[in-house]
């Protein structure tokens, strides 16, 4: 699969765009495991042409996570032309529109998901980031539609590549689902079935596992899968998906050594590339599921919580024994 110049191996697995979760470190973990291209958190295109300090820190990538794509939204025309050139002159390999994001406050103001009830500002919103790119590609991740009435993604998609955008990425709900109920993959067969329709289509919704990723692959035929929470603290999902749709075969699940490691690992990333106050918080995200299944690990997560520094975490993590916890907590 290609998106424009940028050459993937066949059926690519993608980090999904996650607010206060795909930060630098976790993509950095992500693309390590083996994820294809990796995306920023959502950046507001409001706050990039105010040069807002947090906005241009999520903009911070290592060369490690290429390729990648800064995710931008916005619900104004002027607002997103301008975040596109900031995004442009970060050196990105991708700019995705966000036009699926289904949160009261982003919806509020005409952004995210709330284009897909006005077709003809998204049309205007993504050709106006189309022509502010230049030659850097655009893709776009939506929904289905705002809700049942309105799931007119045959024709998004084809008015989108007319419009030059190289990608397309469908998360199979509607708005008004949100996260609820089954991401509905017939809609991502239909549209790989459009006639005139080449760009490429990466289904996104439900994949938790290597098995799932090879149904929506083989049930869709989809060009790309996109893994949003199934990849949070289970980073190892792009590795064992991929072996999985190679051989067939599935690896052993991460032996809780690693899982820690890991886990040590991206605390450090966090803390050198947020400093230590943020770079401890943000990893609070993360820990439920590294330490999902394993015994005492509530406890282990609960001992971590308290601690606001990172030395002491890691001290939790690297010297941590199932059987011997409870004697600690």
């Amino acid at each position: 699969m290609n998106i424009d110049q940028i050459q993937l191996v066949r059926q690519p697995l993608l980090l999904a765009p996650m607010e206060d979760v795909s930060d630098s470190p976790f993509r950095q973990i992500c693309k390590r495991m083996g994820a294809d291209i990796v995306y920023t958190e959502f950046i507001s295109s409001e706050a990039l042409i105010r040069d807002s300090d947090i906005a241009m820190h999520k903009m911070q990538f290592e060369e490690i996570e290429r390729p990648f794509g800064i995710q931008i939204f916005g619900g104004c025309e002027e607002a997103m032309e301008g975040a596109t050139k900031v995004a442009r002159a970060n050196n990105p390999d991708l700019i995705d529109i966000n036009f699926g994001c289904p949160v009261y406050k982003i919806v509020k103001k005409g952004a995210g998901s709330a284009c897909l009830k006005d077709l003809d500002m998204m049309e205007r919103m993504a050709g106006t980031v189309v022509d502010a790119a230049g030659d850097v590609p655009v893709t776009v991740k939506t929904r289905l539609g705002w809700d049942d009435n309105t799931i007119r993604i045959r024709e998004v998609a084809l008015m989108l590549q007319n419009l030059g955008v190289k990608a397309l990425t469908v998360h199979a709900r509607t708005r008004c689902q949100k996260y609820k109920g089954d991401a509905r993959w017939e809609y991502l067969k239909m549209l790989k079935e459009t006639p005139g329709l080449h760009m490429p289509v990466i289904g996104n919704g439900d994949v938790t596992t290597p098995e799932m990723a090879k149904k929506m692959f083989d049930e869709t035929g989809v060009d790309g899968v996109m893994i949003g929470r199934g990849a949070i603290g289970n980073p190892w999902i792009f590795r064992n998906a991929r072996h999985f749709l190679e051989t067939g075969e599935l690896l052993p699940e991460p032996t809780l050594q690693e899982r820690l490691e890991v886990c040590a690992e991206q605390l450090r990333i966090s803390v050198a590339h947020h400093g230590e106050r943020y770079g401890v918080i943000i990893m609070k995200k993360h820990y439920g599921q590294y330490l999902k299944g394993i015994r005492n690990g509530k406890k282990l997560r609960a001992a971590i919580m308290e601690e606001n520094e990172m030395l002491p975490i890691l001290d939790l993590l690297l010297n941590f024994k199932e059987e011997e916890f409870f004697a600690l907590a």
